[in-house]
C-alpha cells in the first residue's frame, strides 16, 4: 500500500508552486501532463515505503516551461499555467481537498498583490529556496519594541573575580576587628605559638 507525502502549494497569476515534502526520497519520478495532471512517486524512509501522488490541477499547464528541482528534503516544482489567471483552488472538482495538501504560506501572495512582473521570482532557478520572506528586514524600526524601560542600565553587575576579591577584603576587615590581623597573620600567629 502506498502513502501520500505532504504537499504545499502557492500561486501567482502565471505559475503554481508545488512542494512535495519527502526527506531522503529515492527514485523520485515527477510527471506533468498538459491537461494539468501532476503525478509523483518515490520511496523514502528506513523501510523504503512507497509514496505516490496524483493531483488533477485546476486548469491546463505549460509542461515545457515548468521546472522541477529534486532536493534532499523536498521536490520543488514551478508549474507554469497555460493561461495566466488566478485559480480558485489547486485541484479541479468540487470534492474536499485531501488532508495532505496544504497552503504554503511562505510563498503565498494575495491576488491583489500579485503582478506577473512584480512577483520577484522571474525565470530564476530557486533551488527549492524562497527568498521572499527575507524582504523588509533591517532598518532601525523595532516594531514597537522601543517602549520597554531599560531599567537594567542602573544595575551594577560584578564579575566573579571581583566578588572573590570583595569577599577576601571583607574577611580581612573582619579579622582586623578581632585584633588578630589578616588571615595570614592569624596562621602565622598560630604556628609560632
Amino acid at each position: 500500500m502506498s502513502r501520500h507525502p505532504e504537499v504545499k502549494w502557492a500561486q501567482r497569476v502565471d505559475k503554481v508552486f508545488i512542494t512535495v515534502l519527502l526527506p531522503d526520497a529515492k527514485d523520485a519520478k515527477v510527471k506533468l501532463e498538459p491537461e494539468g495532471v501532476f503525478s509523483f512517486s518515490a520511496s523514502a524512509g528506513a523501510e523504503n515505503h512507497q509514496y505516490e501522488l496524483k493531483l488533477d490541477l485546476f486548469d491546463k499547464v505549460n509542461v515545457e516551461e515548468s521546472k522541477i528541482n529534486v532536493g534532499v528534503r523536498s521536490i520543488f516544482c514551478i508549474v507554469e499555467k497555460a493561461e495566466p489567471a488566478w485559480w480558485n483552488k489547486l485541484l479541479r472538482g468540487d470534492g474536499k481537498t485531501p488532508h495532505y495538501v496544504k497552503v504554503d504560506w511562505d510563498k503565498w501572495v494575495d491576488e491583489d498583490d500579485d503582478t506577473a512582473a512584480g512577483s520577484g521570482l522571474g525565470d530564476m532557478d530557486l533551488g527549492g529556496m524562497d527568498f521572499s520572506k527575507f524582504g523588509g528586514m533591517g532598518g532601525d524600526d523595532m516594531g514597537g519594541m522601543g517602549d520597554f524601560d531599560d531599567s537594567d542600565e542602573d544595575l551594577e553587575l560584578s564579575k566573579p573575580e571581583d566578588e572573590a576579591t570583595d569577599k577576601k577584603e571583607a574577611e580581612e576587615q573582619d579579622a582586623g576587628k578581632d585584633g588578630a590581623g589578616t588571615s595570614e597573620e592569624k596562621k602565622e600567629a598560630t604556628t609560632n605559638a
